[in-house]
Order: structure tokens, then sequence, then C-alpha cells
């Protein structure tokens, strides 16, 4: 295995200039911060489900009870619960819907308008929701869930942006090291929305709603005035540029063409050395793009579960173990620390192999045993952080990776080398499909755990890796391709890429 040429000259962080760490630092934080607006609302679930009780449950008794009856709040706990796991399953049924949408406006407008506006506009709704509903005593589940879908489209213009922010100035060489500590942003926004909601939480959920969504709309300010979208802006040469100085730059990490002579690269979206402006490529050709649909489907699985730790973690320990909401606030922090160190380990280790799949499809059979250990933790803090951290490492760094580096590496195949409009839609298409799976999955975690148990709910967990890996996963690499196999001929006459009804295989 020879070590890649990028680590061998030890120029993987040289070669960026302070541009390059601003863009990284300015990103990585506007989707930490949308993040932590989201964490927010799973950290304080058990305080909104004793606020939306009768005061029997209800331990402020600060309403009366004709203010329950005429606003229909739930007569029990259960019945907040599961509607709690429905405001879930809104969301991010909004939320694939909008990554769809936001994928294709975010390829035909400016980046920095559409993510700063969705960064603003949400905050202010999550003050709505959070904030302003409770010091209006106004308690409402049409209110709630219409709420709730509007957070989630804006939401939905944060990912696709930011990737495709961060593809524009980060090429190939070093991807995986590269966006796999960044997306790490969602993991610290996550830490970061549990230490905010926990320590104004003895104040009100209200105030944790409130804390979080200003600091959301600041960071929307921020990201207006201060983000650049790509070198071009500047005047600095653009990623494909460089890379054609660098050896083998044309070749995808998610391809394995193993025989260099039948190795064909170059094919560019362009003819001839005139530059043209390059339109932006359609919904189903992005979709028809080799690799596409296979790791949406495989992120669909993946998200399912990473999701359900995200919003049901706190929740699960509290009524399993007992524990303070505070308190599990605080130790469901060590899930994403096992997925930061997850992402960053296995995005570093995919550059050194130069192919992604192999690392997923081992972590996602080790994924299966550290859920099976993790269902099982006994009444300890320190265990139960302990094998949380290695359920992240395992289940958070696959998704990490699927979402930014190999969503990446899908968007600027040879294919469309030289268009960077084809890759916040093919980031969209895949974390849209992947908030799908979510979304039905979280309606169904809060099924089961209300009829089966938790435990019932781990087994389903369980079966979620699973899919992927016998869907092939690890096959999709391998073979000698002549050519990438998908929906895109090059049309010699045009000069451009053309559509041809040509089928995407999954090799093997």
């Amino acid at each position: 295995m020879a070590w890649p040429n990028i680590f061998q000259r030890g120029t993987l962080f040289s070669r960026f200039s302070h541009h390059h760490v601003v863009v990284f630092l300015l990103t990585f934080f506007s989707y930490s911060l949308l993040h932590a607006s989201r964490k927010t609302f799973s950290n304080v679930k058990v305080s909104i489900s004793k606020q939306w009780t009768p005061s029997a449950f209800n331990k402020s008794i600060r309403l009366p009870v004709e203010i329950w009856n005429s606003n229909h709040l739930f007569p029990s706990a259960e019945e907040a619960t599961l509607f709690l796991g429905t405001l879930d399953t809104i969301f991010l049924f909004s939320y694939a819907v909008g990554l769809f949408i936001s994928g294709i406006v975010g390829d035909r407008l400016n980046l920095r308008w559409v993510l700063s506006f969705g960064m603003c506009s949400s905050a202010l709704v999550v003050f709505v929701f959070g904030t302003v509903t409770e010091w209006l005593h106004f308690y409402n589940k049409g209110l709630y869930c219409c709420l709730w879908i509007i957070n989630g489209l804006l939401q939905s213009t944060g990912w696709p942006c930011v990737v495709a922010v961060m593809g524009n100035w980060f090429g190939k060489a070093g991807r995986g090291v590269v966006f796999g500590l960044w997306s790490a942003c969602a993991s610290v926004g996550n830490i970061l929305g549990a230490c905010l909601a926990s320590s104004v939480l003895q104040y009100g959920y209200e105030y944790a709603f409130l804390v979080t969504a200003a600091v959301q709309f600041a960071g929307g300010i921020v990201i207006f005035f201060g983000l650049l979208v790509s070198p071009e802006e500047i005047g600095l040469p653009g990623i494909e540029a460089e890379e054609n100085f660098e050896e083998d730059s044309h070749r995808p990490l998610i391809n394995g063409a193993e025989n260099e002579d039948e190795y064909e690269p170059n094919y560019s979206i362009q003819e001839g050395s005139t530059v043209t402006q390059v339109k932006a490529v359609s919904f189903y050709q992005a979709c028809c793009l080799p690799g596409v649909i296979p790791y949406s489907l495989a992120y669909a699985c993946l998200k399912l579960v990473n999701y359900s730790f995200f919003f049901w973690l706190p929740f699960y320990l509290t009524n399993n173990f007992g524990w303070k909401e505070a308190e599990a606030d605080k130790l469901s922090i060590w899930y994403d620390v096992g997925g930061i160190i997850g992402g960053t380990l296995q995005g570093f280790i995919s550059d050194i192999l130069q192919k992604r799949a192999p690392v997923l499809a081992l972590s996602l059979l080790l994924a299966i045993g550290s859920l099976v250990g993790y269902s099982r933790s006994p009444n300890d803090k320190s265990i139960n952080a302990l094998l949380m951290a290695v359920t992240g490492f395992f289940i958070g760094g696959p998704s990490n990776m699927i979402s930014s580096a190999i969503s990446a590496d899908l968007g600027r195949q040879e294919l469309i080398q030289g268009s960077s409009e084809a890759l916040a839609t093919v980031t969209g298409i895949v974390d849209g499909t992947g908030s799908i799976g979510a979304a039905v999955g979280q309606y169904l975690v809060s099924l089961i755990q209300d009829n089966l148990g938790w435990m019932w709910v781990f087994y389903f967990f369980i079966l979620m890796p699973l899919q992927p890996t016998l869907g092939r996963l690890a096959c999709l690499p391998h073979g000698s391709h002549r050519r990438p196999r998908g929906c895109y001929s090059k049309n010699h006459d045009e000069g451009i890429l053309s559509l041809a009804p040509l089928p995407i295989h999954m090799h093997g």
C-alpha cells in the first residue's frame, strides 16, 4: 500500500492559506449552531413533557385547570412523549424535503445568502416555538407542528451550503481527514447545545431555547458579512486548477479502478481552452451520478440510528436509569465525542487506503457489536459513557464520512469536473434521503418504546447497520472501469455533459 503523495510531501496543511482556515471555521461553527438549536429540543424533552401534562403531573402548578383543558393538553406523560416523537418526525420530514430543494437553490443562488437566511430565520422560529409560547402560556399542538415544519425547511439550508463551500475550497487530496475533522461540526453543535441547555434549564426550558436562538441568529449575521464561498471571489485559483497539477487528481476515492491502463481521466465538462459558464445539473442528472443513490440509501439507515441517539438519548437515560435531566444532558455528550474521533480517524484511514467503502463496511459491522453492548449497559455512568463513546465512534463516524467527504467526492466526480453546480444538489440528495430514513425512525422509536420497551428499540437499531452491509456497500468501489457507469455521457458536439439512459450498477 503506497502512502499517498500528499502525506509523503507533508504539504496537506502547508498548502492552505488563512482564507482556507477562515472558511473552515465559519462553515464549521455555522452548522454547529444549527445543530445546537436542534439538540436543545431533545435536551429539554422531560421538562416540556411535564409542562404539557395536567397539574397532577406538572410540578410548577402555575396554571389553572381551565387553561390546560382549553388548550387540549395531554392527559398523561405517555401521550406527551408520543407527541414529542411526532414533532421529531415532522421536523425530519420537512427537513428532508427542504434538503432536496435547498441543494438545488444553493447551486443557483449565492451560497452565503442562502446559509445566512436559513440561520437567522430558523433562530426566530425556534425563539417563537420554545420561548414566546411559554412566556404567553399558549400551548397548541397545531401551532407547534406548523412551527416545526417551518423550522425543518429553514434548517435544511445549512448542510448543502456548507458542504458546497467546503468543496469549493478543499480539493480531493486529503479530503478524508479534512472533512472528517470538519464533519465534527454536528457533534460539536450537539455538545454546545447540551451545555447551553443544561446551564439555564434550572430557570425554565424557555431560556434554553432563548439562548441557542440568540447565538444562532448572531452566527447568521457573521456568515452574511464574513463567508467567502469560493477562492474565485478573491482572485485565487479554484481547486480544479490546483488539482490539474496533482497526479491522479481526477480519480474519485469512491471508485476503485485498479487497472491503470483502463482508467481514462479528464471527462471534462468543457472542451477546448475556452472557459464558459456551466449550467447547474438537474435533480435527475445528479441522482444518476454513479454512487449517489446507493450511498444515499446507506446513509438513510445510518442516520436513522444516529438521529435516534441525537433526539432520544437524554430522555432514555433519564427514564431508564432515573438520572437527573441535566446529568443526562451532559452524559450524552460522550456519544458525540465518539463521533468526532470516529469521523476524523476513519477519514484519515480512507485517505491512506484511497478508498472509502472498505472503511465504512468494517465500521458498520463493528457498529452492530457496539449497539449490542450499549443496550446492556449497567446503571453506572462511567461504563455507560464509555460504551456510548464506542457506539458514537462506529455509528457517528461513518455517518459523518458519508454526509461530508463522500458527498463531496460524489459531487466532484470527473464526469462533472469543473462544475461546482452539482455539489450542493448531490449533498442535498444524500442528506435528504438520510433524513427521510431518520424521520421514519423517530416515530417508530416512540411507538416501539411505548408498546415494547427500550430493548426492542435497540433490536431495531441493530438491524439498520446490516442493511448497507448486506446491500454490498463494500463492493461499490471494486472492479475496473473504463469509465464510470451512470446517467452521463460526453456529447462531443456540444462540448458538455448530456444525459444518457445508462443505469447505475453496484459492482461486485
